[in-house]
């Protein structure tokens, strides 16, 4: 992101004015506001990391008139870059769920499971949904799907329950078009496609011991719980149901878009050759998912029988609640770019480099402190790859999406108390807080490290 013109003529004092140590100390004291804002008293992030962006300019000797300019460039190039995506990904969502779409993926993979391999079901159902979904939504649809399942199985819940939720979290977490990824690869300066490539590398055996696997732990560890009665949606029901191979379609277009991208630019590598600009364009973030809102009005929408008031009802209701997370997002930029600015980044390059920590490493470790004390998964990932953002200047175009894995990764260490997650998926299931720690919370920690046990050594061979 560039900074204006007029906070370039303040950059030198900024950057160049403090030492290393009274940056750190303005940054531990900015983020602790930002933490004590957000948990102890329940400002929205928005507002938390506005206040902690201006206190982090005036900490770090910033020019009174200049205290709010970082913070403006950065969320208005992060809501520009990353805002768009985010709408387009949540109208997809909405068309994939009020369409029954998500219902047709669901019913068509349990129909052809096994009892044994319902769980393995259940998280391909949730890795395949998660795709265009946020996460919140994504339980909201699934949990009628996971208690119907777990009585027609007679299963234990948190059989196929884990699974689910494991599916959702690991694509929320590592996999673009989400918005942590997706700012974090901006910031960071990823190649989008790479970054999805290697995110579903490193997402397929996360989801195995994650999901499956480790509910065969939570299961005895958290003993058997009572079956919570099913939560049916409520609202108006498609007429028609669209085909299951038109929805699966649907969802993989974004995704088969920016891979061919990726892959026409390893393979190819020639700005003038015509297919690669072609490519190039299609599968840019914002035409790739253009194209699969436009083919889901069709495959989706007019499938179910929506006629074309109902469509615009159905993409401008999407658009409401996803405007908090907007504003996140932005303000997480905004934030990341006062970091920058100030030499917060550069500071802790220098440390880094004397200390021989690995970037990866020390970008999930900022992430899972910061996830820790805020409990948000986008706040970390923002703030995280704001503040390692320096490492990845003159880094490949894999290493620097590993990078933002690594703080992806991060971002879901262990889930508890102060994050929303929590007690959605306690009241969902009926759990107490003992229950959900074993279960939901530990399930998080099992996605955070064996994400980046995998990311690592991987590392050395890409």
């Amino acid at each position: 992101m560039t900074p204006s013109p007029t906070l370039l003529a303040a950059a030198p004092a900024l950057q160049h004015s403090h030492s290393d140590s009274r940056l750190l100390l303005s940054v531990l004291l900015s983020i602790g506001v930002i933490v004590l804002l957000i948990s102890k008293f329940k400002l929205h992030p928005f507002l938390a990391l506005t206040v902690g962006s201006g206190l982090l300019a005036a900490a770090a000797g910033a020019p009174f008139d200049q205290l709010t300019a970082s913070f403006s460039t950065g969320f208005g190039a992060t809501v520009t870059s990353v805002g768009l995506l985010i709408g387009l990904g949540a109208m997809l969502g909405k068309l994939l769920a009020d369409s029954g779409g998500a219902n047709i993926i669901a019913d068509t993979v349990l129909g052809k499971a096994s009892k044994r391999s319902l769980p393995w079901a259940m998280a391909l159902i949730a890795a395949v949904l998660g795709l265009p979904l946020f996460f919140e939504i994504g339980v909201v649809l699934l949990v009628p799907i996971v208690l119907v399942v777990a009585r027609r199985g007679n299963l234990p819940v948190l059989r196929v329950g884990i699974p689910a939720l494991a599916g959702l979290s690991v694509l929320h977490g590592l996999v673009p078009p989400h918005p942590g990824p997706l700012v974090a690869v901006d910031a960071l300066k990823a190649n989008l496609g790479t970054t999805l490539a290697l995110g579903l590398l490193v997402a397929v055996p996360t989801l195995v011991v994650a999901g499956p696997l480790w509910a065969k732990v939570a299961e005895r560890w958290v003993g058997p719980l009572e079956l919570p009665p099913v939560v049916e949606e409520q609202g108006e029901r498609p007429e028609h149901a669209p085909r299951f191979g038109a929805v699966l379609a649907t969802i993989l277009l974004p995704v088969v878009l920016m891979l061919g991208k990726a892959l026409a630019d390893v393979v190819v590598d020639d700005p003038k050759d015509h297919l690669q600009r072609v490519l190039d364009f299609v599968g840019s973030p914002l035409i790739a998912l253009l194209a699969a809102v436009l083919v889901a009005m069709v495959t989706l929408g007019r499938a179910a029988g929506f006629d074309k008031d109902r469509i615009g009802r159905t993409t401008a209701a999407a658009l409401g609640p996803i405007a908090g997370i907007v504003f996140i997002v932005g303000a997480g930029g905004g934030f990341k770019q006062t970091l920058v600015d100030v030499g917060v980044g550069d500071a802790v390059s220098h440390w880094a480099g004397r200390l021989h920590v690995s970037a990866l490493l020390l970008g999930w470790l900022i992430a899972v402190l910061i996830r820790l004390a805020t409990g948000s998964a986008t706040v970390a990932t923002i703030t995280a790859a704001g503040i390692v953002s320096p490492l990845a200047h003159g880094m490949s175009s894999t290493h620097s999406a590993l990078l933002v894995l690594a703080v992806g990764a991060g971002s879901l260490f262990f889930s508890h108390v102060n994050d929303a997650g929590f007690w959605l998926v306690k009241e969902y299931f009926g759990m107490d807080v003992g229950q959900t720690v074993k279960s939901w919370s530990m399930m998080e920690t099992v996605i955070s490290v064996v994400a980046i046990a995998l990311i690592l050594p991987l590392s050395l061979v890409v």
